[in-house]
């Protein structure tokens, strides 16, 4: 028994976490076992003692996993190790990084991993993303790497017209949101969530709600950082000298307030590298004059020293005489253009502008073949709405191959997909599966947010009845501790060199999505509201300008796009349809061109693409199912002549006689003088014995002649 062991407990939510440690993972810098039910996840933070020579920036991993035996599963497909991180389990990686990432020192540069993995899994115990959050803030703190912590993170929900916080797995789907808070005891860190088209005002409280829970929490980490934990260590930061940072001021203020103003962002970046040059060239020049010891890299001080110069000139236009890059105003959208099927092939599309950053977007609808299956440890499911994000290296101007898809992307797509899914039309509504793929063509901030735009004008465009559009817009914010400014559609320097990036989109009724991300210790209240209500506003114009080229879906499908109809049998008829080995299945799909879904409630879908052979197909299947009715005329085939009448095929393994007397209107001796095998006539259906055998008539129908 380990008696170094600590354990922390509380009532969080209606639920007990507790948080345990000096029992598991010792050698890390920080570990802990956060618990509530049968949910377990574990820990840890490494943090190197040596800066890498040359590191410029602060090297932080975070790494989310979800262990399979954690829930008593074998992992689908033929490899049953885990592997590469899921989209799923990347997601929630970068929300734990998000909030903790602001809270390093600046100039802190070493090599620094946490490291969250869930080693036991109950579907009713705490949820494993909000665990390994916590563990997340619990491992920082009571470890010796320097962190301003602690934080705490929590899911709200919305459960009827309740607030909660981290219900159980199954009782999300009676919550009308999702949002994920982060914060410390006096300020919020990061948001991110979803909702059912939720008005400002619900979402704020929603957001202030969870902040609340959260300062709970810190409560608790404060006590064991001040029982257990360990002092911060030392270190030397690798800031900008103020050597440096004078000799640009005093030597570069006017190159870079000239540079400031230019509109065009890669003449902007353009310039930019020429004051870098211009500031190299001096420093290789005399070293000792700004501060530098022999041998430092000219090349990487030039950009630290503009990029400074640059973020304080910057953020002091816009305290001082709100003044931003090129001129905008502080509540200015940047000019908008947008145009609809552009695109011949694909089943719509859409091209969205917002100065700057342009993004394309293509809808493809499809069947239930198309569905995205996600095996995670709380099961298998099925979307039958999905959105890929693409950031190809020459929207920014780079020079670089694709190499796979990485975090960023995963997490802007996740954000876009968000924001549209409120505005889906159900299943029953619009059978089909639907897939966007959003194309970043050009980026000067926010084409997260273009692609919200985008999206949902290209699903217009395919015929996608949405409930509404679509539109999102970044705000930006710079503030000095006491004065703040809150920026309406934030180009990509404002991003770089502000202090927040706070995404909203939504409908003209309310919010869909919301994601958050700042580069400072937290925000107040009063922060939070300005740019909600500044967002709303930007919004709404962008709504606008959309709905200048198309504002509701288009009333028939195009030309090409598969076709999905409907129809019912009971469950027990299921295994008539499918045949023995899927042959009766198989030879519909193959005679009409078309696919066929069956739910296990006897729903029966059949897409396609010629909508008349979608209903011969239907036709058919329902004749094999229910059988033909008495007085219905069929087209039928003749199989099999008799010298008292001939069979035929009135579908697909359905045959009846056609007696001689049901032949012509006189009287017939020998079937062969009227028909043979394989002609087709009309015939009608006149009875149906308790055998279940069928009697034609072709005379009822159309009475046959003598051949020849």
């Amino acid at each position: 028994m380990n008696e170094n062991k600590k354990v922390y407990s509380i009532n969080w939510g209606g639920k007990e976490v507790t948080i345990e440690t000096n029992r598991l993972a010792k050698q890390a810098d920080g570990s802990v076992l956060v618990s509530c039910g049968g949910t377990q996840v574990l820990t840890t933070v490494c943090s190197a003692t040596s800066v890498k020579d040359g590191q410029d920036f602060f090297p932080l991993l975070v790494e989310y996993t979800e262990k399979f035996y954690a829930a008593g599963k074998f992992l689908g497909g033929f490899l049953k190790r885990e592997g590469r991180p899921s989209t799923k389990e990347t997601l929630n990686a970068r929300l734990i990084d998000r909030p903790l990432r602001p809270l390093f020192p600046n100039g802190y540069m070493f090599d620094t991993v946490v490291s969250c993995t869930v080693m036991s899994y109950d579907a009713n115990g705490g949820d494993p993303e909000i665990l390994a959050a916590l563990g997340s803030s619990a491992a920082l703190t009571i470890s010796d790497i320097p962190f301003a912590g602690p934080i705490a993170t929590c899911k709200v929900a919305r459960i009827d017209g309740k607030l909660c916080i981290n219900p159980a797995h199954e009782e999300w789907e009676n919550s009308d949101l999702e949002i994920i808070v982060a914060g410390s005891s006096d300020a919020i860190l990061m948001v991110e969530g979803e909702g059912d088209i939720i008005p400002e005002n619900e979402m704020l409280e929603a957001i202030f709600f969870g902040h609340d829970q959260c300062k709970e929490f810190v409560k608790l980490l404060d006590t064991m950082r001040s029982e257990v934990g360990r002092p911060k260590r030392e270190f030397i930061s690798a800031a900008a000298n103020e050597t440096m940072m004078a000799k640009v001021k005093a030597d570069y203020t006017a190159d870079a307030r000239a540079l400031l103003g230019i509109n065009d962002k890669m003449d902007r970046q353009k310039a930019v590298k020429a004051l870098e040059a211009k500031v190299k060239e001096s420093m290789t020049a005399d070293l000792a004059a700004w501060g530098l010891e022999e041998g430092a890299s000219a090349g990487k001080e030039s950009y630290k020293a503009v990029d400074e110069l640059l973020y304080e000139m910057m953020r002091a236009d816009i305290l001082d005489e709100e003044k931003r890059i090129a001129g905008r105003g502080m509540a200015e959208v940047r000019q908008i253009e947008t145009e609809t099927n552009i695109l011949q092939s694909p089943h719509g599309s859409s091209l969205f502008t917002r100065g700057e950053t342009q993004v394309l977007a293509t809808a493809t609808i499809g069947g239930s073949s198309g569905e995205q299956m996600a095996d995670r440890i709380d099961g298998l499911s099925y979307a039958n709405f999905y959105l890929h994000y693409n950031f190809p290296p020459y929207s920014v101007g780079e020079a670089r191959g694709v190499r796979g898809v990485g975090r960023r992307e995963l997490g802007h797509g996740n954000l876009a997909e968000r924001a549209i899914k409120a505005v889906m039309p159900s299943k029953e509504e619009f059978p089909y599966t639907t897939r966007l793929v959003c194309e970043v063509l050009e980026s000067n901030g926010s084409s997260s947010m273009g692609s919200v735009c985008s999206g949902s004008m290209a699903l217009q465009d395919a015929g996608v009845p949405i409930k509404d559009p679509v539109a999102g817009i970044a705000m930006g914010l710079i503030t000095d501790g006491e004065r703040f400014k809150v920026l309406t559609d934030i180009l990509g320097d404002e991003d770089h060199l502000g202090d927040m990036d706070f995404k909203v989109a939504g409908t003209k009724d309310g919010i869909s999505a919301l994601q958050m991300d700042i580069k400072i210790q937290g925000l107040t209240r009063e922060i939070v509201e300005k740019a909600m209500g500044q967002a709303k506003e930007g919004r709404e114009h962008i709504l606008g300008e959309m709905a200048k080229t198309i504002s509701t879906h288009r009333e028939e499908l195009k030309d090409g796009v598969p076709r999905i109809e409907s129809f019912k049998i009971k469950p027990d008829q299921i295994g008539g349809l499918i045949g023995p080995g899927g042959k009766n299945i198989k030879a519909l799909q193959e005679s009409f061109e078309v696919n066929m879904d069956i739910d296990e409630d006897g729903t029966v879908r059949v897409l396609g693409v010629d909508k008349e052979k979608i209903f011969e197909c239907i036709a058919l299947a329902q004749l094999q199912i229910d059988g033909p009715a008495v007085g219905t005329e069929y087209d039928a085939v003749v199989r099999t002549i008799k010298e008292y009448g001939a069979f035929a095929d009135i579908a697909q393994g359905i045959s009846g006689l056609v007696h001689v007397s049901e032949l012509a209107d006189e009287r017939v001796s020998d079937p062969n003088e009227y028909v043979s095998e394989g002609d087709k006539i009309k015939v009608k259906v006149i009875e149906i014995d308790r055998m279940g055998r069928i009697k034609l008539s072709a005379k009822a129908a159309k009475a046959l002649t003598k051949k020849g």
